[in-house]
């Protein structure tokens, strides 16, 4: 009975904290609107979306979140080293594959955006099988690291958490 009325209760929670955070004000009639966005949203798109993510390891989401908000501060301060020191021409950008080994299409899709969320990377391509991930750095002086750190920071947490 309640699977059906909150078909999926952490959406409905966080599309609610997300409205709350969008209109930037706490007021007894925005909590209400988040509420009832949170309820209706997953309700009419759950349909879509039948079998529900599973997080295995839901400590291992803050560990993870804690390591890209890291990440994200220090490819800032690296990104704005290279722009405002560095001349373009001596720039070693390229596209780098990156092999996965994680199958979720959740694990994916966050693996994916983490890249692009960190600044001088980008997920441009994603292998038909999902079997890789094509991604643009801004600076590379070996592609081997840009590999082994995307898989030990990032996708080595969410096989964890997903799979």
């Amino acid at each position: 009975m309640v699977a059906r009325m909150l078909p999926h209760p952490l959406l409905s929670l966080l599309i609610a904290l997300v409205w709350i955070g969008l209109v930037n004000t706490i007021s007894l009639g925005h909590v209400v609107l988040g509420l009832i966005l949170g309820f209706i949203v997953p309700k009419l798109t759950s349909a879509y979306w039948p079998d529900r993510p599973r997080i295995k390891h839901p400590l291992r989401v803050a560990e993870f979140v804690a390591i890209v908000l890291w990440d994200i501060v220090v490819s800032n301060i690296s990104v704005a080293y290279l722009v405002l020191f560095r001349k373009g021409d001596s720039l070693r950008s390229q596209f780098v594959t990156v092999p996965l080994d994680i199958q979720s299409p959740e694990a994916i899709t966050m693996l994916a955006g983490t890249i692009t969320m960190t600044p001088g990377t980008l997920s441009a391509d994603l292998a038909s099988d999902g079997s890789a991930i094509l991604v643009h750095c801004l600076d590379v002086e070996n592609a081997d690291d840009v590999v082994r750190d995307i898989k030990h920071r990032y996708e080595r947490r969410l096989k964890e958490i997903f799979e």
